[in-house]
């Protein structure tokens, strides 16, 4: 009995520091999921930071690939008493999506759904490259981060033979790469028009991509500098991006 009555106790307690960090502007969520930075890791990417602070990052692209997966459910709605529901079935199809983007546009939108090896990562890029030559002209970089698909000797061949510089990219450093935060934006977007199947997930994708203004292009590029600053001011540890 006087267990239960001190786990009831500790219980009203628990409640009560609750109500009180959050009437004080605390928020109770779960910690932000991150990969693990090594001390190796760290002292590359200070290393890299500053190698790189002062470039002019106007005449990079910024590549990546993400999923978009339908029936996301992320996007928190006001409401009073009962908590509303939103059904989403047990297995959630999902779109792969690659893009790239600098300070002067973006290329179009490649879409799939199968999965991605080295061969068909450069059939991507061999369609894509005369776009992105197209936006920055002859004097451009390449970013693109490290997955093995990434990094083959394919695709290796075939940037040295098609890109005029493929930038180095310190390993597990999504926190450097402003495209991780045009993805967000556009996942974001796409998830509030709420498709309902396959076909509209992959249409709002495209259309909120194309939709993206250019002066979020510009100021995702500018932000480089800044990233480069924080990466030495906390040692490598990860930044707020």
């Amino acid at each position: 009995m006087a267990s239960k009555l001190e786990n009831i106790g500790v219980e009203v307690s628990y409640r009560t520091v609750g109500r009180h960090l959050s009437s004080v502007g605390y928020i109770k969520r779960l910690p932000k999921a991150t990969p693990m930075l090594t001390e190796a890791h760290k002292q590359k990417r200070v290393e890299w930071a500053r190698k790189h602070i002062n470039n002019r990052w106007n005449k990079t692209i910024f590549t990546d690939e993400t999923a978009f997966q339908l029936f996301r459910n992320t996007v928190e709605r006001w409401y009073k008493g009962e908590r509303p529901v939103r059904r989403i079935p047990k297995d959630r199809t999902k779109i792969i999506a690659w893009g790239g983007f600098c300070s002067k546009g973006k290329t179009r939108l490649f879409c799939f759904k199968q999965i991605m090896n080295a061969e068909f990562y450069v059939g991507i890029l061999r369609t894509h490259i005369p776009e992105i030559s197209q936006l920055l002209g002859d004097r451009w970089r390449f970013q693109q981060d490290n997955d093995p698909k990434h990094t083959s000797r394919l695709a290796k061949a075939f940037l040295e033979e098609n890109v005029p510089v493929v930038l180095e990219w310190p390993s597990n450093s999504p926190d450097l790469n402003p495209i991780e935060n045009l993805w967000a934006i556009i996942k974001s977007k796409v998830e509030k028009r709420m498709p309902k199947n396959i076909n509209e997930l992959e249409e709002f994708m495209v259309e909120e991509w194309q939709n993206i203004p250019d002066s979020v292009l510009i100021n995702l590029s500018k932000s480089m500098k800044r990233r480069c600053e924080l990466i030495i001011e906390k040692n490598g540890e990860r930044i707020p991006y």
